[in-house]
């Protein structure tokens, strides 16, 4: 009895599959085609090894390729059809309007409020000339931020520019700040924030990228920008003009910053953003077609027919007249008996041979509202804004929505310290250096050392809260946490809605102290007329059948006294 050996491949192994050229080398060089055919299982293994990935010998990924390249070579040659692409689905797809919107008015809202913070310690001041300072500076800033002087174009105050800026980056993918010296006779101030759109900034002429000039954007060896190359008028515009201008990214001689750049870099090299709505165009396309249908079928389906069919087709009910018949003999018309209409209560009788089919479109469709929450999941995850804030539907638990709510704060604050950074500091530094240089805020050592302008450039920037879903019980967490020395009462106040606990606090004092300057009792939260009355206290070691007596203060209990 022989012997039979049975091979079994791994399930990952591909075997290797014998070509006519396979077979042809074997007959002409037996020892060649088997080291060839070794070679190719090994390679086709290796190609199956490790991670998985496009052009892999798994069925899956046969055919798929993915090529790596560099940042700008994946973002910037589509950016022109990208920021067409965002704007479009913001102004017809009422998801991509939601997911906008919503991320732009929880980040910024009404705007970004400063509050000088410098370093006390640093410039060796204390706390009562530190805050005399930070107030008068507070006050200068508003002079020059409330007025719509600070906008180049004299449309917006510093607040409204602060949400254009940030809402133009989400939809574009980066916006650009030019920073120019502007005197006007109704500000003290000269400085002024000029808003360009990205399609200003591209290549001279349209020139091919390279790898210093790309997207407008031209760098030095070390990838930092040196000159944006600004176009005169809008590419779209009315009438667009072949003329660019160059400005430098930084002074030449001052070192200041000419130009801020604000988009989401993601990877390193990258010199261009991408609008945030990129990675979903295709759901949202998809997503707002199939509305359409369904609307448009909801629509059809509001009109209500019915058939009469006959077996006697030379008598068709509406028929028996032309079109112009239709129009110029109403008359005629109502007196035909072929012509037949609906009415309250009606009954009509039928021909014989004849009999009426309702049309039953089944609408609305009922696989339409979970289809949609699902694209709308997507999407969400995707862009990190929970389905139930682009939706403002909470049909969930209260867990649950506050677990989403807590999710997007994540990002909404990444993107509002972002903000931050990008645009309303530097800014704030830059008037500031203004109002140092005109003698309007006094500044020991600004100029001559940079960890002194540092110090007196320290500030922070507050907008809307978070909100609550339950105001009671997570006001009561929030005093626990102050309690409990977990948080301060500046940290609660502004996650409450923005405000600075130091004007609160003294806003507060000059409340009491005018209630009790009008002979009020100033009211305190919780408070009732039985406030002071006796607290019953039941003792620790108390039977079933012993009762409960009051415990009252008395000024012979030593307890009582020292408590």
């Amino acid at each position: 009895m022989g012997m039979r050996t049975q091979i079994h491949a791994h399930k990952d192994i591909v075997p290797v599959r014998l070509t006519i050229l396979d077979r042809a080398m074997g007959y002409i060089n037996p020892v060649g085609s088997l080291k060839r055919l070794r070679a190719r299982a090994l390679y086709n293994n290796l190609r199956n090894s490790g991670y998985i990935t496009y052009g892999s010998a798994k069925r899956g990924m046969r055919g798929e390729f993915a090529f790596a390249n560099s940042a700008d070579v994946d973002t910037n040659p589509k950016l022109e059809v990208m920021r067409a692409t965002s704007r479009d689905m913001y102004m017809n797809a009422p998801i991509a309007t939601a997911s906008l919107r919503r991320t732009n008015t929880s980040v910024i809202s009404s705007g970004l409020t400063l509050q000088c913070r410098i370093d006390r310690a640093a410039l060796q001041l204390s706390d009562e000339q530190a805050d005399a300072w930070e107030h008068g500076t507070e006050r200068e800033f508003a002079l020059w931020a409330d007025s719509r002087e600070c906008d180049a174009s004299r449309t917006q105050n510093f607040y409204d520019l602060q949400a254009l800026a940030f809402f133009s980056t989400l939809l574009n993918g980066d916006c650009f700040v030019l920073l120019p010296y502007i005197p006007n006779k109704n500000l003290p101030y000269d400085l002024r924030i000029k808003l360009l759109e990205a399609d200003y900034v591209c290549n001279p002429g349209n020139i091919t990228d390279t790898d210093t000039m790309s997207g407008g954007v031209e760098v030095d060896s070390n990838g930092a920008p040196v000159n944006y190359h600004i176009r005169k008028n809008h590419p779209g515009g009315f009438y667009p003009t072949w003329e660019w201008t160059i400005v430098p990214a930084y002074g030449a001689n001052s070192g200041r910053r000419n130009v801020l750049h604000l988009f989401d870099k993601e990877r390193p090299g990258q010199r261009r953003g991408i609008p945030i709505l990129t990675p979903v165009f295709e759901a949202l396309k998809t997503l707002s077609k199939f509305s359409e249908s369904e609307l448009m079928a909801a629509l059809v389906s509001s009109f209500f027919t019915a058939f009469i069919t006959s077996d006697t087709p030379e008598n068709v009910l509406g028929e028996s007249f032309t079109e112009d018949e239709k129009v110029t003999n109403p008359d005629k018309i109502a007196s035909d008996k072929n012509v037949l209409e609906m009415g309250n209560g009606t009954i009509v009788g039928l021909n014989s041979g004849e009999k009426i089919e309702l049309a039953d479109p089944k609408r609305p469709n009922g696989a339409f509202e979970p289809f949609f929450n699902a694209i709308v999941t997507q999407i969400g995850a995707a862009i990190e804004v929970p389905p139930e804030l682009i939706l403002l539907k909470f049909n969930s638990s209260y867990t649950a929505a506050k677990a989403a709510m807590n999710e997007a704060w994540k990002h909404f604050t990444t993107l509002r310290t972002r903000h931050e950074r990008g645009f309303c500091k530097p800014i704030y530094e830059e008037w500031l250096t203004e109002a140092v240089a005109k003698g309007r805020r006094p500044a020991a050592g600004f100029f001559l050392d940079p960890a002194i302008r540092a110090a007196w450039c320290g500030s922070k920037w507050h907008g809307s809260g978070q909100g609550q879903l339950n105001p009671s019980v997570e006001t009561d967490a929030a005093i626990k946490r102050i309690n409990g020395n977990l948080s301060t009462h500046s940290k609660e106040t502004a996650a409450l809605d923005g405000d600075d606990w130091d004007t609160m606090i003294q806003s507060r004092a000059r409340e009491d102290k005018l209630i009790r300057d009008k002979g009020l009792v100033p009211s305190v939260a919780g408070s009732n007329s039985n406030q002071n009355a006796p607290v019953p206290v039941q003792p620790q070691d108390k039977t079933p059948d012993e009762p409960v007596k009051d415990k009252t203060p008395d000024s012979n209990n030593e307890e009582d006294a020292n408590a």
